[in-house]
């Protein structure tokens, strides 16, 4: 019969203390895991903001570009048959550009959704992506029609009526306030505004 040593047996642990480990071990694990998928989804939130930035300002220069190219037309005003057309207009002597290259959608990486007009022009362009946006409010004065979109390609960047950029607009300066008189010297149709002292005539001569 093969007998243990001391030693063997003091070495070993009791079954219910290497419950505990695992179990600490497993909720070790858990927290771990946790606090990843936290990260990941604070850098992804992050970077969808992101783009989304990069969307409003791509998409902004686009319209732009679309309305002066509209604006520049010989004639009655016209729409690019192509974006590349924004880049070099041949339309008029010498070369006009009105962007510095055709940028991809930021939200998909690929080709822009297209705005068409009744000739077939581009009037705008929009992104092909049906994401729910992070974005719903607040956005750029030209854009208020984005709030509450429940997907990006909803946000569709069209210059405004008239050819002009589609989201600068210079506030309309107040009304300059007008002049006080008093009371007695509100004018009506067909009365003068001179004051009542001056209206009652001119004064009698001094006796000599």
């Amino acid at each position: 019969m093969v007998s243990r040593s001391p030693s063997c047996e003091r070495s070993a642990a009791p079954p219910r203390e290497l419950g505990f480990t695992y179990v600490w071990l497993l909720i070790a694990v858990a927290l771990m895991a946790a606090g990843l998928a936290a990260i990941g989804e604070v850098a992804s939130t992050a970077a969808k903001r992101e783009k989304e930035a990069e969307l409003l300002f791509v998409g902004d220069q686009f319209a732009r570009a679309i309305a002066e190219y509209a604006a520049s037309s010989p004639g009655a005003p016209q729409y690019p048959q192509k974006l590349e057309d924004l880049l070099a207009d041949n339309r008029h002597p010498n070369l006009r550009r009105y962007l510095r290259r055709v940028y991809s959608d930021p939200m998909t990486g690929r080709d822009w959704g297209l705005v068409r007009g009744p000739g077939g022009g581009i009037m705008g362009v929009h992104s092909q992506s049906m994401e729910r946006p992070l974005k719903t409010a607040n956005f750029p004065q030209g854009y208020e029609s984005f709030t509450g979109a429940g997907v990006y390609s909803a946000w569709r960047f069209v210059p405004q009526t008239g050819g002009g950029p589609a989201a600068r607009e210079k506030p309309t300066a107040p009304a300059a306030p007008a002049a006080k008189f008093g009371p007695s010297t509100t004018a009506t149709a067909g009365e003068s505004t001179a004051p009542a002292a001056v209206r009652a005539g001119p004064a009698k001569p001094s006796s000599p």
